[in-house]
């Protein structure tokens, strides 16, 4: 009996430490095959990432790019892990091919696409096309910027405006080229959006960086344009 009792005894005992041994194994075992609560979900992304919405034409858009990840823009948030947002349209103005024309915003226009991502910065730089409206829309186009910055800061108060000397593309500037610029530059001050100057310079006296358009950047153009627009956002605390 006492040799039974004995038996009974070690069993229970080894089953006990079995059970223990089971148990601090699926606890504590190798830590690449259990999910961690307080680390992201694989695939989850940068949930905090600042939403940066760009208000452009051709020249934010890529066009004369190899590929979408050579513009300037898109290099730009890589290199900062900003989420990009980019309806920038070909060809697009303060009024040309816009219809119809501010104070109307319709959901298709840029602006309201801009402001449905509801962004944490908006960098806005248009104005090259309306060159090609002047001077006979030059009424016209200095009201469509006051409307797009007024309702910009209006629907999107506390996101960080940034407005970008608008972009030029030959080395012969027409009068309109400052007239427009200034127009821009006095919109921004009046919302209190910071400002960019110089952009319309950045790629002149350069046709090796102009794509076979003979229009828009090629690659090279693209990867000087993210040069400078780099340092300007670093002069700007971004």
């Amino acid at each position: 009996m006492r040799t039974r009792t004995a038996l009974a005894i070690i069993v229970v005992a080894a089953l006990a430490v079995s059970a223990l041994v089971f148990a601090l194994g699926s606890a504590f075992g190798p830590r690449a095959n259990r999910p961690n609560a307080n680390e992201p979900a694989p695939g989850s992304g940068a949930a905090t990432a600042p939403v940066v919405a760009f208000y452009g034409d051709s020249y934010t858009l890529g066009t004369g790019a190899s590929d979408p990840a050579n513009r300037w823009s898109t290099v730009i948030c890589a290199e900062r892990g900003w989420t990009e947002v980019n309806p920038s349209t070909n060809g697009l103005g303060f009024v040309n091919h816009r219809d119809p024309l501010p104070p109307a915003y319709p959901a298709s226009d840029e602006v309201s696409e801009v402001i449905a991502a509801q962004p944490d910065i908006v960098v806005i730089t248009m104005g090259l096309n309306d060159n090609f409206s002047m001077p006979g829309r030059a009424d016209a186009i200095q009201a469509a910027i006051t409307a797009d910055f007024d309702r910009l800061r209006t629907q999107l108060p506390d996101a960080r405006l940034i407005a970008v000397e608008p972009f030029w593309y030959t080395d012969e500037r027409p009068d309109s080229v400052e007239q427009i610029i200034g127009w821009v530059h006095a919109a921004a001050d009046r919302v209190g959006a910071d400002w960019i100057p110089g952009a319309s310079r950045w790629i002149e006296h350069h046709p090796e960086w102009m794509a076979d358009d003979g229009l828009h950047p090629n690659d090279e153009g693209y990867a000087q344009m993210s040069t400078r627009m780099d340092a300007a956002l670093r002069d700007l605390g971004l």
